[in-house]
């Protein structure tokens, strides 16, 4: 309800009610908002101060505008925290979420010269090229290549890549992951990632590469993954 004699804005206990909504799932994605005339009349409130609550939480991308159809819930973007090592498997897990994989190459290659310099490996020494699509509750998050040192970590199968290859080191291995190096960088999706995370043409992504070490320092794996710029954000801690 709105309390007009409270000393909040209206349009902010509107903008409230509207957010609680979407974050307690009574209002999911892709779902219609009502209308400024409908809210207006419900609530006995002018539509300029409807349509400020609206904006604001457009601004905020929980809502989006289409030209000629409404206003939408939008989808929310996963958050990943950037302050531990994690695997995408895990990272879904916790959130309650399932996490699945497509397989779309497996084999082993001659290392081309840079990727052998950040494995930190001979040039033509064998890898585990992988290239997969990392999905949640079905859809597509992000198009993943991963190359690992096949003399280092060995044994990995088809099963072991569309599950969880950490999780395979560690547990069935005895090697401990221990640190990793990552950059990120927005650009525009090329025709693969438009193909496989089924975005459309000059969609942004979020380009991260990755190079993950044991415990005792060596290098073990290479991550060039694209995730869905709408779909995915990353959060990190900072202490000064």
């Amino acid at each position: 309800m709105i309390d007009k004699h409270s000393p909040i804005p209206i349009y902010h206990q509107l903008e409230e009610q509207i957010r609680q909504k979407i974050e307690n799932g009574e209002y999911n994605p892709g779902d219609a908002l009502p209308s400024e005339r409908e809210y207006a009349e419900q609530l006995n409130i002018s539509r300029m101060t409807v349509r400020q609550a609206i904006s604001n939480l457009v601004n905020e991308r929980y809502l989006i505008r289409i030209k000629g159809k409404g206003t939408f819930i939008a989808e929310q973007k996963l958050e990943q925290n950037l302050n531990g090592l994690t695997s995408f498997t895990e990272d879904m897990i916790a959130r309650g979420m399932t996490p699945s994989n497509k397989l779309l190459n497996f084999e082993i290659i001659p290392a081309k010269p840079s990727i052998a310099q950040q494995l930190n490996i001979k040039e033509h020494a064998p890898v585990y090229e992988i290239k997969r699509i990392r999905l949640a509750q079905g859809i597509p998050m992000a198009l993943e290549r991963t190359y690992v040192s096949a003399n280092l970590i060995k044994g990995l199968t088809d099963d072991i890549v569309e599950s969880s290859l950490y999780k395979y080191i560690e547990e069935n291995l005895g090697l401990k992951i221990g640190r990793a190096s990552q950059i990120f960088e927005a650009t525009h999706a090329n025709e693969e990632e438009i193909k496989y995370l089924e975005i459309p043409e000059q969609s942004p992504v979020l380009f991260m590469r990755r190079v993950t070490k044991l415990d005792n320092g060596t290098v073990f794996e290479l991550v060039k993954s694209s995730y869905r710029a709408d779909r995915y954000k990353f959060m990190l801690d900072l202490e000064r």
